[in-house]
């Protein structure tokens, strides 16, 4: 039985002007500044050394034959009864130095496809949370319906550049399968590119597979064209699972970006130091780097971070903070170092959508974008430590996605900016409100908010008085409404029916 299909509502807009939500254009965001580098060139050569350290003298244990036979191979010290991978520099380097500094993305519309790397920046929905939450409907488990409205809503913003891993994880589903769902819904309710799961290779396949088919292209094809990306996580301190291997070779082998992120909380899974996590996070992140490589030369890559503090008292993870955002900048530097894409995240603790969400928020995003990252992942929609996905934090990022794309764009110094008739124009001590400068611009001049409310109190009391949360839920609420379904070729829907149904059926009760 075929999908129920729906299509989307009403004056979707984009750009500065028309019925639907004031948003600014789609547009891929380069950042035309210098990275700031906190650390200097020695302090960073201390963090490679400490590294290369970890790797020679502790190595990494793997609970995968299949990744012990690669890196024995390659040279490496496998001690099989302990599981403990040991590798030289010499065998990391050689192989980091393979991977492309720069690669492409393209989701079933190629003219959303993305370039990462570089000065390019693009921002992700939140991936992975198993809770969601409005004002509405309170705090809940996750299901699909709220998955595939957080697709709509990814679609319908163009400040949202990918959509994560699971935006939210529908409880309600089998958890060996459930992946299909979610795939389909990303090809059929946006056409944006997405980050498949990396538990395991038929996950993998799956979402490479289900990509070729919306893009009417074999899996072949998009070797050469890479489609979808994965996440794969390393279990600080120095341990990676069978499950994270299985699927990080099955993209290299089929030459779909992986990110290699270690979660290294300093006084958790690493030492307190910022300095030590920095070096157990390198090591890690190398780890797999040198991993795809070894099984496919040349395959894209991005070095990924995840490092922050937890909270000393209670053991909390804690975002946002100062030392979580020296660690998005100083990691920079480091990908930086290896000639790799960055990805990094600008996540918060809060457990509600409040003055702590913002300024964390606030906080962690400068430090990403300022550190060079090229993918911001959890960029919006993260909420309490990435437990809960929201639908009123969604609108609060999106507003600070947007603001940091403005900030961005580059100052103009052409005559006509700087302005000099205009000046010339106005007598001393009048005002520029009527000048022809000002009327031929004022429509564009400045970035026009969709969630800040810029009125004076006495017209923002008479309106209601209503608080940015306020206003942010009308804002999804009003996005559902405007959303439009993406068209797809009704043959390839059908494919991708007929693809989930049949896997569905092949997969069981078993893991894929």
């Amino acid at each position: 039985m075929g999908r129920k299909r729906r299509t989307g509502g009403r004056n979707a807009k984009s750009g500065r002007s028309g019925s639907g939500i004031i948003q600014l254009a789609r547009r891929q965001v380069i950042n035309p500044y210098q990275p700031i580098e906190l650390a200097n060139p020695d302090q960073i050569q201390k963090l490679h050394d400490t590294s290369m350290r970890i790797l020679s003298e502790l190595g990494i244990r793997v609970m995968s034959d299949r990744v012990m036979d690669i890196f024995e191979a390659a040279g490496a010290s496998v001690d099989r009864g302990t599981s403990i991978i040991r590798l030289d520099e010499s065998i990391v380097m050689e192989a980091v130095t393979k991977a492309p500094g720069k690669f492409t993305l393209t989701g079933r519309n190629p003219n959303k496809r993305l370039t990462i790397g570089g000065s390019n920046i693009c921002f992700g929905l939140v991936a992975g949370p198993p809770n969601v939450h409005d004002r509405v409907n309170g705090r809940r488990d996750g299901n699909l319906a709220d998955y595939e409205n957080f697709i709509r809503l990814a679609h319908h913003f163009n400040a949202i550049d990918i959509i994560g891993n699971q935006v939210v994880s529908p409880m309600e589903l089998p958890a060996n399968n459930r992946h299909l769902d979610t795939y389909f819904a990303n090809l059929t309710l946006s056409d944006l590119s997405f980050h498949c799961t990396g538990i395991g290779r038929g996950r993998a396949l799956d979402g490479i597979r289900m990509m070729a088919i919306s893009r009417g292209i074999t899996v072949e094809a998009m070797r050469s064209d890479p489609g979808v990306i994965t996440i794969i996580s390393v279990n600080s301190p120095r341990l990676f699972d069978d499950a994270m291997a299985e699927g990080l070779i099955t993209m290299a082998e089929h030459g779909q970006p992986v990110t290699v992120t270690p979660f290294t909380l300093m006084g958790a899974m690493t030492p307190v130091t910022l300095a030590a996590a920095l070096a157990q996070q390198n090591a890690e992140a190398l780890f797999g780097l040198a991993l795809t490589q070894l099984v496919n030369p040349g395959a894209p890559v991005m070095y990924g971070a995840f490092t922050s503090n937890v909270d000393m008292r209670s053991g909390a993870p804690a975002f946002g903070t100062p030392e979580n955002t020296k660690a998005n900048m100083i990691a920079g530097q480091l990908a930086r170092r290896y000639g790799l894409p960055y990805r990094t995240s600008n996540a918060n603790a809060s457990n509600a959508v409040d003055l702590q969400a913002a300024y964390e928020t606030g906080m962690s995003t400068w430090g990403a974008v300022l550190g060079g990252g090229n993918m911001i992942y959890h960029a919006a929609g993260w909420l309490e430590g990435g437990l809960t996905a929201s639908y009123e934090k969604f609108i609060l990022d999106v507003e600070i996605i947007q603001n940091m794309t403005e900030f961005l764009r580059p100052v103009s110094f052409t005559e006509d900016e700087l302005g000099f008739e205009a000046i010339k124009s106005v007598q001393t001590g009048g005002h520029f409100f009527g000048a022809q400068h000002t009327m031929d611009r004022y429509e564009t001049a400045f970035y026009r908010p969709m969630l800040s409310d810029w009125t004076n109190y006495e017209n923002w009391e008479a309106a209601g008085a209503q608080e940015a949360i306020e206003r942010a839920t009308l804002l999804w609420q009003r996005a559902l409404e405007e959303y439009q379904e993406p068209p797809l070729d009704d043959s390839a829907r059908e494919e991708l029916d007929a693809y989930v149904a049949k896997r569905k059926e092949e997969i069981g009760d078993a893991e894929p």
